[in-house]
């Protein structure tokens, strides 16, 4: 048996020197080597019987261990008395040694050619014959006892969040720039993005540290939260700034293009300080005025969508870029506050046009002859208190009954007005389910920012009568819930939306958005989940994904406690009944996720935990920040027979419609607002932004289109690509409806060629290379057999599931 020792264990004298059941390490020497030695080999005997091979890997050590070379050089002295002693003895049947993972595996293979390990029917990896293939991952984590580590899912949920908003305002700025430097020769733009340049390489740094294994999971000291948290905040702010200059230039707007001009518009949405929600800014029109909004498209199809903006009066107009009318639709902005539910500023919203990665301007105007106001949604208000004055100039009326409706043409949403939850989905075909929304908190103290330990099953939190305002619109219709807790100022409040938009996805899904203030004493080790008790036959079976890419099978055991049956949730979560029905959550931050009970989809929003839980840490978690948790949830039916998800073992994948609707809510449109209005009277000729062809195929996604080398472009010889393209392709569920529910042209069966993807723009030099942009060797990449030659055709067909990468470069047509 070969013992293949990575690192070492504590010393005397060293950092962090006792061990956690509390006893001095004593050092290895002659008088105590024997003892010592059978100790720890039959420690590894133990630990072989876990393994088929004679060839063992034992690690050992952790992230604190040597620290000095001092240290490093003791604990190889310590190792080296007891292998000499194993390796002395022939009896003890055992060779220990130090070595490097290449060492481990090529023992491993010698060992694998001499003796065959294969098991009857058992399938092989394809790479060494006796050793199966595995495949899904290793969660939930446990390192002892009940000690599963599913905490850090949803640990500093409001960090999380801002991850995911830094890393889509960073792609979308990384286009600009790209489109900028294309169009450059004719726009003469150089300073600006090159100006930009520090500042767009620090927000990719900033991005990528907070991808520290303490970072994004939640895990880091306060103080170093913070230090994150300002960085990101200040990338967010520079990236905005920076776009609100592209935009004028893309748009053709301006042409003074120094990175020092300050910009004629501003991003809709602000934040104030790095743990703050953003606000949005508030239109103001004076009669006879217009104030323009730029949207600019991130996706790479042309978008149908309804937006909002805030303004200050309710007395407006919508109008696109030919100053046509647009129909919308104004309700009143509300906020988490029992005693002052109405803010006194106004949502309009109506539904935009944006070309693929492309920008389009509307106007919102006051005093615009010949076009209809914006809408007013009608209001319908539940209190049990008489403080909830209708705002001016709605028309409110009391809300009758026990239960609400709202409705579009595709499905209808019940609730429970005394407890201000979703009760049910009707859909237009007659069929229904059962969704039974229920908020509820996880008592835990024992808890920490690793592990999640309950007391006990999660007990609801919402008592009857609360606040409850109905705004029903054209466009949107909301319910808006302020509910009664046990505290006095509850901890959650939430609104449910659905849209009407002919070729909208938002009228195929419902948006949930929490509000959560888990803030102050009275919420210590306390954790609030939402769960959906739906009537969907899952099993107790359902799906997460990786990182976006790709889904797992989840499945709870009895085996094991309610700790370890959660899951990590970064975007989405589904659940599938043997009908084929589908209930899924889209989320735009990560969580944690578990279907505890049969139809049941639970999902945490935050945790407040006093204790530190011994990971490494040395605090609890008490930091939480109010924040927004917004979910995109869709109901699905299949068209053609699919195995049943609960006895098949294997991952599924989301539907093409899903795969667009969790696209929308990552990568949303960004709005801009004019600084100064403009005189109705004065209407600039129409101005778009539309760089792309045509729009992509629905499952081909754009990763990443940027200048991965901003500071050297300039300086980079001319015949050298300077730009880069990455593209994935999704795979998505066949059994479920190919296009007409996702308003789909096409799809990526057919190659599509680079060199007329984009609008006045040629593309030269085209090369695959590796996602890390350093290796172009094709046969290594496995290219040549899809594509043939990408320089000199330009086709590119991606298989689903894989993500290629592009160098070329762009000239201006002539």
């Amino acid at each position: 048996m070969i013992f293949h020792i990575l690192v070492g264990l504590n010393l005397r004298g060293f950092v962090y020197e006792l061990c956690p059941w509390g006893e001095h390490p004593v050092e290895t020497n002659q008088e105590n080597v024997k003892e010592r030695a059978l100790k720890l080999l039959d420690q590894y005997r133990k630990k072989s019987t876990l393994y088929r091979t004679n060839t063992l890997l034992v690690p050992l050590g952790d992230d604190f261990r040597y620290i000095s070379i001092d240290e490093a050089e003791a604990q190889f002295r310590n190792y080296q008395l007891l292998f000499d002693y194993i390796n002395s003895n022939p009896s003890l049947n055992a060779e220990a040694k130090f070595g490097t993972l290449e060492d481990y595996f090529r023992t491993l293979r010698e060992e694998a050619d001499r003796i065959n390990y294969s098991l009857p029917g058992e399938v092989g990896s394809g790479q060494i014959e006796g050793f199966p293939s595995l495949s899904g991952d290793f969660f939930t984590y446990a390192d002892r006892q009940q000690d599963y580590w599913s905490g850090y899912y949803v640990s500093r949920p409001f960090f999380k969040a801002v991850d995911r908003v830094l890393e889509h305002t960073l792609r979308a700025a990384e286009m600009m720039m790209a489109f900028l430097l294309g169009y450059c020769q004719r726009l003469s733009c150089e300073k600006l993005p090159t100006g930009f340049s520090y500042k767009l390489t620090a927000a990719r740094r900033n991005l990528a540290l907070f991808q520290h294994h303490d970072g994004v999971t939640g895990t880091a000291k306060d103080h170093v939260v913070e230090d994150y948290g300002t960085r990101m905040h200040t990338s967010l702010q520079d990236l905005q700034i920076f776009m609100s200059k592209a935009i004028e230039v893309l748009l053709g707007i301006r042409h003074e293009k120094s990175d020092q001009n300050p910009s004629q518009f501003e991003p809709a949405q602000v934040r104030s300080k790095y743990d703050v929600q953003p606000v949005n800014r508030a239109i103001s029109t004076r009669e006879g005025s217009a104030q323009s909004v730029v949207v600019f498209n991130p996706l790479e199809q042309t978008r149908d969508e309804v937006v909002m903006v805030i303004v200050n009066r309710p007395d407006v107009t919508v109008l696109d870029s030919n100053w046509t009318c647009v129909k919308s639709q104004v309700s009143p902005e509300l906020q988490h506050d029992k005693s002052k539910m109405f803010t006194g500023r106004h949502r309009v919203h109506w539904k935009a046009s944006v070309p693929a990665m492309g920008l389009q301007i509307y106007y919102i105007a006051n005093g615009f002859v010949g076009c209809e106001k914006a809408k007013l949604a009608r209001l319908k208000i539940s209190t049990k208190s008489n403080h909830l004055p209708c705002p001016t100039p709605y028309v409110c009326s009391k809300l009758e009954g026990d239960t609400a409706e709202i409705r579009n043409q595709h499905q209808t949403l019940t609730f429970n007005v005394n407890l201000g939850l979703l009760q049910k989905i009707s859909h237009n075909d007659g069929s229904q389910n059962v969704i039974g929304e229920e908020i509820g908190m996880y008592s835990s103290s024992e808890s920490g920012a690793y592990l999640f330990k309950p007391n006990g099953d999660a007990e609801p939190i919402i008592q009857a009568g609360g606040q409850l305002v109905i705004s029903e619109g054209p466009l949107m219709q909301e319910v808006y819930s302020y509910p009664k807790t046990a505290w006095d100022h509850t901890p959650i409040s939430h609104s449910t939306r659905i849209y009407n938009g002919d070729n909208t996805i938002q009228q195929l899904l419902i948006e949930k958005e929490y509000h959560v203030e888990l803030l102050g004493h009275d919420f210590n080790d306390r954790e609030l989940i939402v769960r959906y008790e739906t009537d969907i036959d899952n099993r107790r079976v359902f799906y997460s994904d990786l990182n976006g890419f790709q889904m797992s099978r989840r499945e709870t055991y009895d085996k094991i406690p309610l700790q370890g049956n959660y899951y990590p949730m970064p975007s989405l979560a589904f659940m599938q009944g043997s009908n084929g029905h589908r209930f899924s959550v889209h989320t735009l931050q990560s969580l944690g996720v578990a279907s505890l009970n049969n139809g049941w989809l639970e999902i945490m929003l935050d945790r407040r935990l006093v204790r530190d839980d011994g990971r490494g840490l040395g605090q609890g978690v008490m930091d939480n920040r109010p924040m927004n948790v917004i979910f995109h949830i869709l109901v699905e039916s299949n068209i053609s027979s699919a195995s049943n998800p609960v006895s098949n073992p294997r991952p599924l994948s989301p539907s093409l419609l899903s795969h667009c609707v969790g696209a929308h809510l990552n990568y949303p449109l960004h709005a801009f607002i004019a600084k100064k209005p403009q005189e109705v009277s004065v209407q600039p000729p129409p101005i778009s932004f539309s760089p792309l062809a045509a729009s992509l195929p629905c499952d081909l996604h754009i990763v990443s289109f940027k200048v991965p080398r901003p500071l050297k472009y300039s300086q980079q010889p001319i015949e050298d690509p300077r730009f880069v393209l990455i593209l994935q392709r999704w795979h998505w569920d066949s059994s479920y409806c190919r296009k007409g529910r996702a308003q789909c042209l096409s799809v990526a069966d057919e190659p599509i060629n680079l060199f007329y993807m984009f609008k006045e723009l040629a593309v030269l030099n085209a090369r695959a290379t590796s996602l890390n942009l350093l290796h172009e060797d094709t046969e290594m990449l496995g290219y040549t057999e899809q594509f043939g030659d990408v320089a000199q055709e330009g086709h590119v067909l991606i298989p689903p599931m894989e993500i290629q990468a592009y160098k070329l470069d762009l000239r201006p047509h002539q």
